[in-house]
């Protein structure tokens, strides 16, 4: 019997788009034999979406697919509805009253509000099955400074960074702009301290581009990192797993448009050719090694699960290489490296999201194991 996929993306959050994107790439890839996906998309002020108005986000050819699928919503109001003989948000309504269960939530949300623990504790909650990372793995791999404070307990090597709140930056620019110069130094970039896809990110080189840079991050998010800026190669390894994770083969983008001083969200998403990402990254052997030793450690030291990429920097004027972040719900689209890097390990799109679902129902299992009353023990 197949199982129902309840597919959650869109979102409030800046990486909305590319969350569609990844969603797509979903429907277009998974086994339709094995599974029937119900689309649920979240609109930018948070509305959620029955299937039929959910399939709408996507191109034609892309709804095709689910038509099959969506034909028993037509007309209805459709909803996520409790059900006490599965624990919460397990079935959806149909328009002849009766509902289908979902069996596993894939939640491909990027960003805010759905990346960083919100979600899964929803699923938590009503204690359904999910693809990726739990409450405290998500929300640890979004906040940039507490993720890069959990690297530095495990060891792992990193760059220099501060970070500070934007209510300090609004309540006296001068002071923090002074720390910054005196403690990290310059140029440096600038990021939302919870979010991805380069949303938000600037480089910074005087006072003046750093103040704007700030500014820039501080639409997106209450709280701001700095990091120092390095002469460096960006590395990405893919991380696949539970307890016993796996690391795939690493990747590099190599960036065509030398005037770009980094990989920012249009060189990711736009398709302008400027940019190939390469797998494997053109590496020894013993550096490859240790890359994707590093990036299973980094997934264990939050405690990851389902997946992640691990975002790597390998310094040009000493070969040190450091763990620059980690993203639990990484980009799925055509353009993003987790697939790209788990097929050029040998494993297809396709297998790695049967794995993930396997995963989902492994971990869900695990939990159950935990006892959470002492009146179960008597």
């Amino acid at each position: 019997m197949k199982k129902v996929v309840g597919l959650v993306f869109g979102g409030r959050s800046g990486e909305h788009d590319v969350s569609i994107r990844s969603a797509k790439a979903v429907i277009e890839t998974i086994d339709p034999n094995k599974y029937d996906i119900i689309p649920i998309g979240v609109t930018r002020d948070g509305h959620w979406l029955n299937p039929i108005d959910s399939a709408g986000l996507f191109p034609e050819e892309t709804t095709e697919r689910l038509r099959a699928i969506l034909q028993p919503f037509e007309g209805a109001n459709v909803g996520l509805v409790g059900d006490p003989r599965f624990k919460g948000l397990t079935e959806i309504g149909r328009a002849d009253f009766e509902s289908i269960k979902i069996d596993v939530f894939f939640p491909v949300l990027h960003g805010t509000f759905g990346e960083d623990g919100t979600i899964q504790g929803l699923f938590e909650m009503a204690g359904v099955p999910y693809v990726g990372c739990g409450v405290l793995a998500s929300s640890c791999g979004m906040d940039k400074a507490v993720m890069k404070s959990l690297f530095r307990d495990a060891g792992l090597p990193i760059c220099k960074y501060t970070w500070f709140l934007r209510r300090e930056w609004e309540n006296d620019r001068e002071r923090v702009l002074h720390r910054l110069s005196e403690n990290l130094g310059l140029p440096c970039f600038v990021k939302p301290a919870n979010l991805g896809s380069s949303v938000g990110i600037s480089p910074a080189d005087d006072l003046e581009t750093l103040a704007s840079a700030i500014d820039h991050a501080a639409i997106f998010d209450h709280k701001i990192i700095v990091e120092e800026a390095l002469k460096m190669r960006e590395i990405e390894c893919a991380v696949l797993g539970n307890d016993e994770p796996e690391a795939s083969r690493p990747g590099e983008y190599i960036i065509r448009n030398k005037e770009k001083a980094f990989l920012d969200y249009e060189e990711k998403y736009s398709g302008t050719g400027n940019n190939e990402f390469v797998v494997p990254a053109p590496v020894s052997g013993k550096l490859e090694a240790k890359i994707k030793e590093m990036a299973i450690r980094a997934y264990k030291a939050i405690n990851g699960s389902g997946l992640a990429r691990v975002d790597f920097f390998l310094r040009q004027d000493n070969g040190v290489l450091l763990v620059n972040e980690i993203n639990t719900m990484p980009g799925l689209t055509d353009a993003s490296g987790f697939p790209k890097m788990w097929e050029g390990s040998g494993v297809a799109f396709r297998e790695v999201i049967d794995r993930l679902i396997e995963l989902a129902f492994e971990r869900y299992a695990d939990r159950a194991r935990n006892l959470t009353s002492l009146a179960d023990k008597a």
